[in-house]
């Protein structure tokens, strides 16, 4: 088999954990590769993403690693064998890998929480809304560069309009509802298009008001995809450089506890709507 040049984020996640699990069994790379007749560089192109593995495999060799979790066995199992590329290719030469990436882990996530202090999460902005942050960025952007951009924006948002979308939950602090990106009047659409969002079943919108004062990670875009097993989960931040993908068990603890923490400080999803109905009738 010949190794792939750009490996997918989700076959490179299930090449590390691959690698993680041999590595808590104790096992180099080279043994490995002698319990299933194999060789020390396919093992490595394996946990690296650049060779596809079955699920028969992924269990071979989850037993010989004596990995005691059925659960995140069956997970790993179930990460395999899908050779169909996603819609997000077609932007592989015009966009940042670490976009395509987000837009993989968004399309197979079974639940989404995201904590937006100084914005709004993307999923939910208008397209009005989305093209004036991207006239914003530092350097400045060609237009086809806003155009790419903006359109794939817009397309990572059918996620939430799928059959069985996963469950979504936003929680936005009270300035970035505030802040008018395109003028009053897209302010206010934008808003609206929140509310709207805010009564589909599977999404929730909590506002954190200026009242709750201080908070943990504050400043801090925090996007938590879930995974078909808790150790499977992912961190996205948004750094100056780029997207940052997290998926080491201490950060994922961190960030489940952060996540935590604003939840219980931001208003219940009832009086969220009443608090922007607020901001929307401001003038």
């Amino acid at each position: 088999m010949n190794p792939s040049t750009t490996p997918t984020a989700r076959r490179r996640r299930l090449g590390t954990e691959l690698r993680r699990l041999r590595e808590r069994a104790g096992l180099t790379a080279t043994q490995a590769a002698k319990l299933i007749g194999g060789n020390q560089a396919r093992i490595s192109n394996i946990e690296a993403g650049r060779y596809g593995v079955s699920a028969d495999r992924v269990r071979t060799l989850a037993c010989h690693y004596d990995c005691p979790d059925q659960a995140l066995v069956n997970a790993l199992a179930s990460m395999t064998g899908e050779r169909r590329r996603g819609w997000w290719e077609e932007y592989r030469d015009v966009l940042s890998p670490g976009l395509l990436d987000l837009a993989e882990l968004e399309h197979h996530g079974h639940a989404l929480r995201t904590a937006h202090t100084s914005g709004l999460p993307g999923l939910l902005q208008i397209r009005e809304h989305a093209l004036e942050i991207f006239r914003q960025v530092v350097p400045e952007l060609t237009q086809p560069e806003i155009e790419h951009r903006l359109s794939f924006r817009m397309k990572r948002q059918a996620v939430l309009h799928r059959d069985s979308p996963p469950p979504y939950q936003a929680i936005i602090h009270e300035a970035a509802l505030r802040m008018r990106f395109g003028g009053p009047d897209v302010a206010r659409q934008q808003l609206r298009h929140l509310l709207a969002m805010g009564e589909h079943e599977h999404i929730t919108v909590r506002v954190i008001p200026f009242a709750a004062g201080g908070y943990p990670g504050a400043g801090q875009h925090i996007y938590y995809v879930h995974g078909p097993a808790p150790r499977l989960d992912t961190v996205q931040l948004d750094q100056s450089h780029g997207i940052t993908l997290l998926d080491a068990e201490a950060q994922l603890d961190k960030y489940r506890r952060v996540l935590e923490r604003l939840e219980n400080l931001a208003l219940p999803p009832a009086a969220s709507r009443d608090f922007i109905h607020t901001i929307v009738k401001t003038p």
